[in-house]
């Protein structure tokens, strides 16, 4: 194998940054592709058995592969291809790499790719620079994994989302200076809160022009929090699963990594963010910046917690932020995530089909390629609008007739009508998480039946079911037997189980793991497709090693609240060292005009805002722009003391016992069992793990 990039997860999460090396590079990790795209990349790999290579051929039969309209737009209004295929970031590694994907312009079909993922993944390796509406609206798609837009205004540039990373938006700024002319940037517009439409905002504006007024960035009420915070909390356990959603340590190869849906990749480069200066708070609200007028349209609680489209009425030309991409999205998004509400994705949709979809003549994305035509641009708004509502709708339906969690994505399916329409189909998600995710909204987590409510962990239940079933060698005769017969779900339900009751019996897990690579390949969403052949990898080598953490950037640090980050503290807390323990105290940070209370009790942290406690143990006084130093790890609180920038006044005592029962999280803990990891390792300074500040995945 050739390395040809060894990403950061600063892609992922800017918290948690991944410099994929040793045994993860040699064994095939994320930006490795294959020397022979043609051989499987693992040893123990397996080509698709002649039950995938059916299903494949069916789906080529069966699905409207005769219509090429996606790909003609995909193609209208190309200007210019870069002459480079990588774009380099500033610590050396490759940010982007789209010639790993080369393999892909092949003129053959691969029958370890669902036909439609492999269509999805082909019309996604559009990469320069393309013309929406002539000398007024630009897009140059393939740098990221989201699309970075360029509208033309009287004096320069206003940019639509700036991707991931610094280093990819300013090459793409600079290669649409040099194909249409040079222009300044005199606006930036985030569409949402996710970071690969923030991310590389420093490669296109300075932010003391943004301090200043000249430049203005635009961004949707909720912007700030939402980016920062959604997902905080279980940061480490959601990056962790960002290994199997997004393939992160497959090759890219016919075997293994092959698209991400909404884009190819993300960008490995500097993930920043410079507040908006400006927030649209009602639900339509009209702005004209450096000539070009805008009426933008909040879309809470779609996309994402902060999201809004935008209507320019003088070129009839809609944005559809990330609600209205080439597929249909996440309810629930596989590496974790709070479920998201179906219906009134729907319902915004439909909110933009009557007010904007009569007038439209173009519309463009975050994602994707653009839809010119009125009637085509109302096929797409009404097929996506009559998903979400179905999803939401025909789910409740059969729940109410009592179909519950643990059925519903064996039941549910899409009327054949939308079926046949590409803009239908779940690449980003899939109908049978997706429908899971509706039934939870609802109804929560639990089908009703009591044997299920508390259930035994898998490593308690797993035993018995070995010893009821006759044992290893018979599961194996059973699984092998299954697997021939291309039964590979009934397969996965013995098979685990002996898994899990055997971590160390590799025959099993060999076995389990060519059952799931089987899977994977029938799978038409990267998401899932990646979450089988993840875990096929884990099952044969173990966890690849030489992963090692990094904090977050000071940009993100800077704009994560206190509470949030105290917080986080109390998540890190290991309740078993300070049981029956009772500690009081006060954080004041005079810079900002903040106070807190910190309370440790019942084995339990928490703190609350704009109070002080009366009879405090300790008081901390620190200004809240050192303290972002000890948030990041850059520096100790007791460095901070003797440099004179915090003073402690009280007994310290309860303060160093919670300080040291902080647990220290580790990204490499083990999912499925005997593939090594751990969670929880002690560092010299407990105190200073930053928590994952913001995912930057639109998923």
């Amino acid at each position: 194998m050739v390395p040809r990039n060894i990403p950061t997860m600063t892609a992922l999460f800017v918290a948690t940054t991944f410099a994929l090396a040793g045994s993860a590079i040699a064994a095939g990790g994320a930006g490795v592709v294959s020397a022979d795209p043609s051989k499987h990349f693992d040893p123990k790999g397996k080509g698709p058995s002649r039950f995938t290579i059916e299903l494949q051929n069916g789906v080529r039969a069966t699905l409207p592969f005769q219509d090429k309209r996606d790909f003609e737009e995909a193609k209208r209004g190309f200007i210019a291809a870069p002459p480079y295929k990588q774009i380099m970031a500033e610590a050396g590694n490759v940010a982007w790499d789209m010639e790993s994907y080369e393999w892909l312009l092949q003129d053959k079909n691969f029958d370890t790719i669902h036909p439609s993922l492999q269509r999805q993944a082909i019309l996604n390796m559009a990469y320069g620079l393309y013309e929406v509406l002539p000398g007024k609206i630009y897009q140059v798609r393939g740098y990221d994994l989201a699309n970075i837009s360029f509208i033309k205004s009287k004096t320069g540039w206003i940019v639509f989302d700036p991707l991931t990373a610094k280093e990819t938006a300013a090459a793409a700024l600079k290669f649409i200076n040099e194909k249409v002319g040079k222009r300044p940037v005199v606006a930036v517009v985030y569409s949402h809160s996710h970071g690969d439409h923030f991310g590389g905002v420093r490669g296109v504006v300075d932010e003391k022009d943004v301090k200043s007024g000249k430049v203005k960035v635009i961004a949707p009420v909720g912007f700030m929090q939402h980016a920062v915070a959604e997902n905080v909390y279980a940061g480490n356990a959601m990056t962790r699963r960002m290994f199997y959603q997004y393939g992160v340590l497959l090759p890219r190869s016919p075997y293994g990594h092959v698209d991400q849906s909404i884009g190819k990749n993300t960008a490995a480069g500097n993930l920043g963010l410079i507040p908006p200066n400006v927030i649209i708070k009602k639900d339509f609200e009209t702005l004209t910046v450096d000539g070009v007028k805008m009426e933008f349209q909040n879309t809470p609680g779609t996309e994402a917690p902060a999201e809004m489209n935008t209507w320019f009425p003088d070129m009839k030309a809609f944005w559809a932020a990330e609600n209205i991409t080439g597929t249909v999205h996440n309810i629930y998004t596989l590496r974790g995530a709070a479920v998201r509400d179906a219906l009134k994705w729907s319902k915004n949709i439909n909110e933009s089909l009557y007010r904007y979809g009569a007038a439209a003549e173009v519309m463009f994305a975050s994602h994707s390629w653009p839809r010119w035509g009125n009637d085509r641009i109302q096929e797409i708004m009404r097929t996506q609008r009559d998903v979400y509502a179905n999803l939401n709708n025909q789910v409740l339906f059969l729940a109410n007739q009592g179909v519950t969690i643990n059925e519903i994505q064996n039941v549910y399916k899409l009327p054949k009508s939308l079926e046949q329409n590409w803009a239908a189909h779940s690449y980003h998600g899939s109908e049978a998480h997706n429908s899971r995710a509706v039934v939870n909204k609802y109804l929560g987590y639990w089908d009703a039946n009591p044997a299920t409510l508390t259930p035994l962990s898998p490593r308690d239940s797993a035993p018995l079911y070995v010893e009821m079933m006759g044992g290893a060698k018979k599961i194996i005769a059973k699984g092998k037997k299954l697997y021939r017969q291309g039964k590979y779900l009934h397969a996965v339900e013995i098979l685990n189980k002996l898994v899990f009751a055997e971590p160390k019996n590799q025959e099993a897990k060999d076995l389990l793991a060519d059952v799931y690579e089987q899977i994977g390949y029938q799978k038409e969403s990267p998401s899932v497709r990646n979450s089988f052949l993840a875990g096929a990898y884990e099952l044969r080598n173990g966890i690849p090693k030489g992963a090692s953490p990094k904090t977050t950037g000071p940009d993100m640090i800077k704009a994560m609240s206190t509470d949030l980050w105290l917080d986080f503290l109390g998540i890190r807390l290991d309740g078993s060292k300070v049981e029956g323990k009772h500690f009081v105290m006060n954080l004041i940070t005079p810079d900002n005009g903040e106070k807190y209370v910190v309370e440790l009790s019942n084995s339990t942290l928490t703190n609350i805002k704009g109070q002080q406690a009366k009879k405090a143990d300790l008081t901390i006084t620190i200004n809240r722009s050192d303290l972002e130093t000890v948030m990041m790890g850059a520096a100790t609180l007791d460095e901070q003391i003797k440099n004179g920038k915090a003073r402690l006044v009280g007994n310290r005592e309860g303060f160093d016992l919670v300080r040291n029962s902080l647990a220290w999280f580790n990204m490499g803990f083990e999912i499925l069992p005997g593939t090594g990891g751990t969670s929880l390792t002690t560092p010299k300074d407990p105190f200073q793990q930053p928590a994952p500040a913001v995912n930057t995945i639109t998923d």
